[in-house]
């Protein structure tokens, strides 16, 4: 009964103590040695010599012990045991078999050593180690089948290389099992239909669903080398979407090489970025580095979207100081936390502070004189601009002109300005703005160049479409609607918008910005135009529910397309293929400084009907659509 009652305590514990592993152990070899004696010599023949066997027994214990204690077999969690563990119980009892050997050896005259025969002894050891092996096994298998709470679920792996295979061998290994490997896809055809550690190779192709229900797996993994190659394969994931098949990726090649210990939680179930094509964007980390390594770098709108991304990027390169600014304060502190988490060298300030505050940014030029500005900061919400066009005009407009004289003021030697595809041909406030300041930057520099201004900043605009994921976009937005139960809200059936990756365009906006010589406007390609209606649809087959999608209409201001050039521009290659050179109109610096002066006196004014009509004298391409201002068109 007491016995009972111990191994009742021992499994409902989610880790025995050491001693009573060790207790175990030492229980198992006990018996393993009255097993042997009892098989070679007879029950009777144990029960009438067992106090001679007990004394000898203490000291053989004791030397299997000394085993246990070298090789920590007791450390371990029966129910996780691994083939480490095994090898460790072999070793200890192999061990403690030659201690005794050596003690007999020495203590050869003492009749308690010699009770037993040396055959019975070695046999008793080994008899000992299947015995250690079986009970971690028993263990490891009745916790695995009546104590997991999850049943392990049935995989398929996409890759059969070292990716695959790697990721294959680990889910094996994992304790407790979370899935069971089914098989194997591949497009290679001299392994398809074959066999890979011990389950078939299935084929890329119209029956590939069928084959994994008939293995009972709704999950397909997504080795690493293959994330690029199912992204491009629109075929291969609508199959699976619509078939109910879940698809998670694992980590890149570079985070994980397919040797090292795997987690499960690296997986991560694939979202709509990871399914939108686009190809790889590779930049020339090495020279970026030279150029910034050592360098004062300030970065306007520092907490947001692009500007956080491009402080990580940039304090890669071990900058002598980060100078950061944001007017939003929480955000900024958890970049101030992020630094000195990831990057605790580098020298970062963390400033709060309006671009538009001519004072506050004189001060902090002054005191840190920075050797490159990047200018991220900016309103970029059209409907919001749309309604409030005096703080798009404060804020973007004669905040850029504020932190471009002073980058002149205070010999900056690059100024690199983020701008939008939104300024082209522009239908909205927040559009022309941005153009208004893309203008006033390259007319600088024109003036610059020509020595009718003093100074040697050489100023370098980027112009680029949707992030992905950005604070406010539509994808978080069509997140928490789902998240929601619906419906998804599109504006219209026809909607199209360039996206990508905000690590990506940021590499883009540094290879820019530290290659480029000033003056040019700097335009990435975007990749294909994605209809935001099937971005919806994407994402709610994605989600697995049944979602409407509801067409609400374009929002003031809104287009249908976005172009990262206007009818009259043409490009230049540059030194990157997803980079080109768009070759614009040139501006007089004179006649734009006096038209942004106009301008932001009158937006102090709040009136919002001249501030736009000011803003369409000096941008001639704004035609607003969707929107009040479409009154000014007319006259």
């Amino acid at each position: 009964m007491k016995f009972t009652k111990f191994f009742q305590w021992c499994f409902s514990q989610k880790a025995l103590p050491y001693w009573c592993v060790l207790l175990l152990d030492c229980m198992t070899v006990i018996l393993s040695v009255f097993i042997v004696l009892a098989l070679n010599y007879g029950i009777l023949y144990v029960v009438s010599n067992v106090s001679s066997l007990v004394s000898t027994l203490l000291v053989y214990l004791l030397c299997y012990i000394i085993g246990f204690k070298i090789f920590h077999t007791y450390s371990g969690v029966f129910r996780y045991s691994s083939f480490v563990d095994l090898q460790r119980a072999g070793f200890a009892v192999m061990l403690g078999l030659f201690l005794i050997i050596i003690v007999r050896m020495i203590f050869s005259g003492k009749a308690i050593l010699t009770t037993m025969q040396i055959a019975d002894v070695v046999l008793s050891a080994f008899l000992s180690i299947m015995l250690l092996w079986a009970l971690r096994i028993v263990v490891k298998y009745l916790y695995d089948s009546n104590y997991c709470q999850e049943q392990p679920e049935r995989v398929f792996i996409y890759g059969v290389k070292q990716g695959g295979i790697g990721l294959a061998k680990n889910i094996r290994n994992q304790d407790p099992a979370k899935y069971i490997l089914a098989g194997f896809v591949s497009e290679a055809s001299d392994i398809r239909y074959k066999s890979l550690l011990g389950v078939s190779v299935y084929a890329n192709d119209k029956n590939l669903v069928s084959e994994m229900k008939k293995k009972h797996a709704n999950i397909l993994f997504v080795s690493p080398l293959k994330n690029e190659i199912l992204r491009n394969n629109l075929e291969m994931v609508n199959r699976l979407i619509e078939n109910k098949i879940k698809i998670f990726i694992v980590p890149e090649a570079q985070e994980w090489d397919g040797k090292s210990e795997f987690n499960h939680t690296q997986l991560k179930e694939i979202e709509i970025e990871d399914l939108l094509p686009r190809e790889k964007i590779e930049v020339d980390m090495e020279s970026i580095g030279r150029v910034l390594q050592g360098k004062k770098i300030l970065i306007t709108g520092a907490a947001g979207s692009i500007g956080s991304e491009m402080v990580r990027q940039v304090a890669i390169y071990n900058p002598s100081e980060l100078i950061l600014i944001d007017q939003a304060e929480t955000p900024l502190h958890d970049i101030r936390l992020m630094i000195k988490r990831c990057y605790p060298d580098v020298l970062a300030y963390t400033l709060i502070g309006d671009i538009a505050n001519q004072f506050r940014m004189e001060d902090i030029f002054r005191q840190h004189c920075p050797d490159y500005v990047f200018h991220a900061a900016a309103y970029k919400h059209v409907p919001m601009m749309e309604d409030n066009p005096q703080e798009g005009i404060q804020n973007n407009v004669n905040g850029t002109r504020i932190v471009a004289d002073l980058s002149v003021k205070y010999g900056v030697k690059k100024f690199v300005m983020i701008s939008t595809d939104k300024a082209v041909n522009p239908t909205n406030v927040m559009g022309c703005s941005k153009r208004i300041c893309e203008i006033y930057v390259q007319s600088l520099d024109k003036a610059i160049k020509d020595g009718k201004v003093n100074g040697h900043t050489e100023f370098i605009t980027t112009r680029f479409g949707n992030v992905l994921g950005s604070n406010g976009s539509v994808i978080p937005l069509f997140k928490e609607q789902i998240k929601n139960g619906g419906p998804v809200t599109v504006t219209d059936p026809n909607i199209v918008r360039f996206f990508m990756l905000i690590p990506e365009a940021c590499k883009l906006v540094l290879e820019a910005g530290t290659k480029g010589h000033g003056g040019e406007i700097f335009v990435f390609d975007m990749g294909k135009a994605v209809k935001i209606v099937d971005l919806a649809r994407r994402m709610i087959q994605l989600s697995g529910v049944d979602i409407d999608i509801k067409f609400t209409g374009l929002r003031d201001g809104e287009k249908l397309y976005e172009e990262v050039l206007n009818s009259k521009e043409t490009t230049l290659p540059a030194f990157h293929p997803k980079i080109k050179i768009a070759k614009v109109r040139m501006y007089d610096y004179v006649s734009v400084c006096k038209s942004i002066e106009e301008l932001v006196e009158h937006s102090y004014e709040n009136d919002d009907m001249q501030i736009v009509k000011i803003m369409k004298n000096i941008v001639p391409e704004f035609k607003s659509q969707h929107s009040k201002y479409e009154v000014l068109d007319l006259c």
